[in-house]
Formats: structure tokens, C-alpha cells, sequence
């Protein structure tokens, strides 16, 4: 799904680094990157001159990274839970990707990788159809073979919460402290092959068996016009290592 994703996956905008940095208060000389992907947040990051390791667990998501990263970025593979504890950073961050980590020592995981002072942030694009009937129609032909295509929270918190997750977890964790949640709004127009296109890069249809996932793909793209308005927030969390 490497190549997959770097084409169907929107980037992330400047405002994105500017809210990170402007939380951070200090200078960011070196950052972590947990689920680097094909690298979309990591071309971000590197334009404020901040010394990177971008850690993946599949080496095609990093291969392809490689073909679009500066050259001073470092690659890792290597999953969460792997990593050495020998160094820590000013910045650990993971782009849609904190979800996959295992939830068993994970701040305390997370607070050896992070300096005291420094800052850990995650954040994700949940991409949703504009139009409220368009997403209705869309929901209503996906439903044989997949009820809901979003993330659920990992640790049940209602959508209704003014906090989510992870933000309800570090706020419960004794390493980190000035817990923040944030979102950059941010809408996108793409065509109705791009849309199916980046449903292919979400788990809910990837766990789909493959005829399964063709129909829906084929039923969905039959209800869209060919190009589609998206609301693509980009939702953020967050902490300061104590």
C-alpha cells in the first residue's frame, strides 16, 4: 500500500509545524517520528531545520519515503515498542499512525523518548465527505458489507468529549502535563477516483476481504459525481514531557 498512500494521502500544511513550534516555545533541534509512513509529516517537520529520525515498521512505507526525504533525515525500521530507550528528543510526534502502537507502556515508553521540557504531539486527517447527502448516500451504499469506515477511539471515548484520545490518556499520565487539543480546518476538492483512492489507504476497508472491498469501492464510486468537496481537519493532541 506504499505507493498507495503517498498518492492519495494529503500532505500537511505549514500551519501545522507553526502550531507544533509555537507550543514548543523553544527551539526544535531534533524530533522522533513514530509511523513515518511514506513520509508526509516528515517533508513537513524537515522544513524547520529540525534534525529528524523517521522510525517505520515496513519497509516499503519506508522506501518510498526515502525517494521524497531530504537527505539529512534519518530512516529507521523499527516499530514503536522496538525502538532504543538510549536517546531522547526535543520533539516525538506520529502522523496517523499512534493508533498501531500497543497500549501497554506506552507513555511511559513515550516519556523516555521525549527530553524533560520537550514535547510529544500526534494528529490525523479524518477525511469526510462535505456534502451531509452525498455522506449519506455513500454510508448508505457501503452498508452490506461495512457499517462504519472510521478510527474508534482506542480507549471508548465518545465523540461528543471535549477531549479525545490520546489527549484523555496523557492527561491521565504522571510524564506529561499541559495536555492540548487543536484543530487546522482545512477543506479539499479531489476526484471521485482520489476519493476511492484514499478509502483504499484506510484500515476499516483493508481489513476487508478483497472481493468485499472491490464492491464497496465499485458501489461508492457509482453514487459520487466525479469530483468531491472533503473536510479534511487536521485533529491534533498536544503534551509537555515533565
Amino acid at each position: 500500500m506504499a505507493e498507495a498512500y503517498e498518492r492519495f494521502r494529503p500532505g500537511y500544511p505549514v500551519e501545522l509545524l507553526e502550531l507544533v513550534t509555537a507550543y514548543a516555545g523553544t527551539p526544535l533541534r531534533t524530533a522522533l517520528e513514530i509511523g513515518a509512513g511514506t513520509g508526509k509529516a516528515t517533508r513537513l517537520f524537515a522544513q524547520g531545520g529540525i534534525a529528524i529520525t523517521a522510525t517505520d515498521p515496513d519497509a516499503a512505507m519506508l522506501a518510498e519515503a526515502r525517494k521524497h526525504l531530504p537527505a539529512d533525515v534519518t530512516t529507521v525500521q523499527s516499530a514503536f515498542e522496538d525502538l532504543p530507550l538510549d536517546r531522547s528528543y526535543d520533539l516525538v510526534y506520529s502522523a496517523a499512525a499512534l493508533h498501531w502502537t500497543n497500549p501497554d507502556g506506552r507513555w511511559e515508553r513515550m516519556a523516555a523518548l521525549v527530553r524533560p521540557g520537550g514535547v510529544f504531539t500526534s494528529f490525523g486527517v479524518p477525511i469526510q465527505l462535505a456534502d451531509p447527502a452525498l455522506k449519506e448516500a455513500v454510508r448508505a451504499a457501503r452498508t452490506p458489507y461495512l457499517v462504519d469506515d472510521g478510527v474508534p477511539s482506542p480507549d471508548g471515548t465518545p465523540e461528543d468529549r471535549p477531549m479525545q484520545w490520546p489527549g484523555t490518556e496523557l492527561q491521565q499520565t504522571e510524564w506529561f502535563t499541559d495536555v492540548q487539543q487543536a484543530v487546522i480546518e482545512r477543506r479539499l476538492t479531489m476526484s471521485a477516483h482520489n476519493y476511492i483512492g484514499q478509502l483504499s489507504t484506510v484500515s476499516a476497508y483493508l481489513m476487508l476481504p478483497p472481493a468485499d472491498r472491490d464492491e464497496v469501492f465499485r458501489r461508492t464510486l457509482e453514487t459520487l459525481p466525479e469530483t468531491v468537496e472533503v473536510d479534511a481537519q487536521i485533529h491534533i493532541h498536544l503534551a509537555r514531557r515533565h
